[in-house]
């Protein structure tokens, strides 16, 4: 959760600055438009981008625990059918 946070932070930050940046700017309206139309797809891509990688580190995590409990519940079916066999 931090992380996400941090991310939301960070190019809150970045995209606040970079309109200022523009809006301050000694340049002609339809300059500043453009600059602004380009600043802003530029930070919905790496905002895009970061959210995909947030995605996949859980999907890992995801696949990681699933994989973990499998070998488990294996491993205590191997040691249960052990179990038996040595009772009989």
């Amino acid at each position: 959760m931090n992380t996400n946070k941090l991310i939301i932070g960070v190019v809150g930050g970045l995209l606040t600055g970079a309109v200022l940046g523009v809006l301050f700017a000694p340049e002609s309206g339809k300059t500043t438009r453009k600059k602004i139309k380009d600043k802003t797809k530029e930070l919905k891509d790496t905002m895009k981008n970061d959210f995909d990688k947030a995605i996949q580190k859980i999907e890992d995590k995801y696949q990681n625990i699933a994989q973990n409990t499998n070998d488990l519940v294996q491993e205590g079916k191997a040691k249960a059918a052990n179990q038996m066999a040595n009772e009989n």
